[in-house]
């Protein structure tokens, strides 16, 4: 009896983000996605049915949360130029690893820029690790 190789889902805990040469570790991606309007037509001689066309292309902003530290000063600077009306847009990959660190798949954002910063939050109660969060709004995303 022939059996195929077992496949097994990759795990979204190993993953690389690199920003045109800024390598960054962070605890968490999100946005991920793509959508494509949908165009609603019908023309007079035909029956009341719809046809439904793709429109516009829309990209969901990335956002990555990382533990602040010190030396990581690299986002705000980003975001800093933004601020000051300066935008720096930059390309990038976000790099899924398999169980052996080696890429398993690569999803390439294009005219990115960072469009929110957020510092951590403060209480004194808890230990918890300072968290930043970024927003980046991406043009263009594909999966390699």
């Amino acid at each position: 009896m022939a059996t195929a190789a077992r496949l097994d889902p990759l795990t979204s805990f190993n993953f690389i983000l690199d920003i045109q040469g800024m390598r960054a570790g962070f605890s968490e991606i999100g946005g991920l996605s793509t959508e494509t309007d949908i165009v609603e037509y019908r023309e007079g001689n035909e029956d009341i049915t719809m046809r439904k066309l793709p429109g516009k292309r829309k990209y969901a902003n990335l956002s990555l949360k990382r533990g602040f530290t010190p030396n990581g000063k690299d986002l705000w600077e980003w975001r800093k130029k933004v601020i000051e009306g300066k935008t720096q847009r930059l390309s990038g990959t976000i790099t899924l690893l398999n169980e052996a660190r080696q890429p398993a798949l690569v999803w390439k954002f294009y005219e990115a820029w960072p469009s929110k910063w957020a510092g951590p939050a403060f209480n004194a109660k808890n230990n918890d690790v300072a968290i930043e969060e970024m927003e980046l709004a991406v043009e263009g995303l594909e999966l390699e």
